[in-house]
């Protein structure tokens, strides 16, 4: 019996002295087991909330004490905790070396879709069905993007007639395999002679590429990666962003502005060929613009030289500077006034509004127009962001986003960490 006592008032002891510890850890165990500290975050980014990584298991790996949140540039020190704890502590701050160099050229943009893009039904005149739309009936929509045909992969519109051809003479249907928005759908679609055509169809119109101009926001020479737009390349039918198989950007030559009006925004009228030189690869089209490689330096004339950056605290309201081509190739600096800007700490497309005030570009264009998208925003000699959207009703003003997301895109790290065991 006395041993009895003895097991208990051990097994007492030991919740008592583990409660203390166990109770802070609670809301931590609460957090869903998938949830990851730094998703695409940068240390200095993370929400003023306590957050935890944990396993599938629910095994604390490491908590962040939000109570510390560095606000300013430089170094900092942030202390991941378990119950009050240190357990790690990283050292964090934003590099100073990281410059590039501003952009303003005026580019030409093509994209090739990841397969082809459904853009539109149409009716195939049937000797016994009379009007038809075998896509339609096969509940095929519009931006729907096939990827497959029978199996076989398919890059561009000229390789789809083949498989529909095939099909008809044999009285078969194709199957494809079709992405709507992230599902993938399989289904099958029986071609249908066109009485008028003499030719069998699918009552679908497809799109496998897309070109438009805008201007680049920056590039770094040393890795020769660049941004440009400010924001996502969206098919001019569907409205949807194009999931892009690769693309290319060119030079070209801004001819004539169209100014813009309330309600109606302004448009670059530039002119270039697909046959022109490459001067760089796009292999991302993201809500922050479109990314890639360069092939060779930019010049434009006025900021040649590496700049430094600006995170968006350190953006301040009042005079600014945009860099952006209104006529050939001439890459011009004009005055614009940052408005007001939000102190980001999640990436957003949507970080400064911007009002252009230099009376020679509200002369020659009304203010923001079309094509113009990507001008490099610089204050106190650092870039600070892009220009990406105009207000319709007031051409003078428009929307920028900040420079640290567009880098982030870019897949070019702008923090450093140093961490140590505590």
């Amino acid at each position: 019996m006395e041993k009895i006592r003895k097991i208990i008032g051990v097994l007492l002891l030991a919740v008592l002295l583990t409660v203390p510890f166990i109770n802070p850890l609670n809301k931590y165990l609460s957090i869903p087991s998938n949830m990851v500290i730094f998703q695409n975050q940068s240390p200095m980014k993370v929400p003023k909330l306590d957050h935890v990584q944990v396993t599938s298991d629910n095994e604390i790996i490491q908590a962040i004490d939000s109570s510390f949140y560095p606000k300013e540039s430089g170094n900092s020190n942030i202390f991941y905790e378990v119950s009050g704890v240190p357990i790690k502590k990283v050292n964090v701050s934003v590099l100073d070396d990281i410059k590039v160099i501003p952009g303003g050229q005026s580019i030409g943009v093509q994209l090739q879709t990841k397969g082809v893009l459904v853009v539109g039904h149409h009716l195939v005149n049937d000797k016994v069905k009379g009007n038809t739309s075998p896509g339609e009936e096969a509940k095929i929509q519009v931006g729907d993007i096939i990827l497959e045909i029978n199996g076989e992969e398919i890059k561009k519109m000229e390789e789809v007639q083949p498989y529909v051809e095939k099909a008809g003479k044999e009285n078969t249907s194709v199957e494809l395999k079709v992405k709507r928005g992230n599902e993938i759908i399989n289904t099958t679609l029986k071609p249908v002679m066109d009485s008028k055509e003499n030719r069998y169809q699918i009552g679908l119109y497809i799109r496998d590429s897309a070109a438009g101009i805008g201007t680049v926001s920056f590039y770094a020479p040393e890795s020769k990666k660049y941004g440009a737009l400010g924001h996502v390349i969206s098919d001019m039918d569907t409205k949807k962003p194009i999931d892009i198989h690769n693309g290319k950007i060119v030079k070209s030559n801004v001819t004539s502005i169209e100014k813009g009006n309330n309600g109606i925004p302004g448009e670059k009228q530039a002119r270039f060929s697909t046959n022109d030189k490459e001067i760089g690869t796009i292999t991302k089209n993201s809500p922050f613009g479109i990314f890639g490689k360069l092939n060779e330096p930019l010049k434009n004339g006025i900021y040649d030289q590496l700049l430094p950056i600006a995170l968006s605290q350190d953006v301040k309201e009042g005079p600014a500077k945009i860099l952006t081509v209104v006529e050939g190739e001439k890459v011009e600096e004009f005055d614009v006034e940052i408005v007001s800007s939000m102190k980001q700490e999640y990436p957003a497309t949507k970080g400064m509004v911007i009002k252009i005030t230099d009376p020679k570009l509200l002369e020659r264009t009304g203010g923001i127009v079309q094509g113009m998208s990507g001008s490099p925003i610089i204050q106190d000699d650092k870039i600070i962001g892009a220009v990406t959207h105009v207000f319709v009703n007031d051409p003078t003003s428009g929307y920028g986003v900040h420079i640290e997301w567009m880098l982030q895109e870019a897949d070019i790290d702008i923090f450093k960490e140093n961490a140590q065991a505590s």
